[in-house]
């Protein structure tokens, strides 16, 4: 099972920038898909970007142009750098990472304990 920690979140003005982390530990065969989720008070998780074992990204259209993700795969860590941040912006973020024990094993999914994130008006 991986193990995912998140770092990097905190209180930031609108219009500045802020960039997460979420480094993978644990027992695992390989890491695919990697990505970031969000939560805000009151509102269910939503999908904010996905990177692909070979580096493929996948933005949800509120952020594209303004957020990037990348991942070092020798670190085993996903980052997502967030540049333009607006108040609506503020949310748990949680990373996710899709991985296998084995070559055959199926997918499991992996979820982090969050980060707050939070963008002053």
């Amino acid at each position: 099972q991986v193990e995912l920690v998140e770092s990097g979140g905190g209180l930031v003005e609108a219009g500045g920038s802020l960039r997460l982390s979420c480094a993978a530990s644990g027992s695992f065969f390989s890491i695919n898909a990697m990505g970031w989720y969000r939560q805000a008070p009151g509102k269910q998780r939503e999908w904010v970007a996905t990177i692909t074992s070979v580096s493929t990204t996948l933005y949800a259209d509120s952020v594209k142009g303004r957020f990037t993700i990348s991942r070092d795969n020798a670190k085993n860590t996903v980052y997502l750098q967030m540049n333009s941040l607006r108040p609506e912006d503020t949310a748990v973020y949680y990373c996710n990472a899709n991985s296998r024990i084995s070559m055959t094993s199926p997918v499991l999914s992996s979820w982090g304990q969050g980060t707050q994130v939070t963008v002053s008006s």
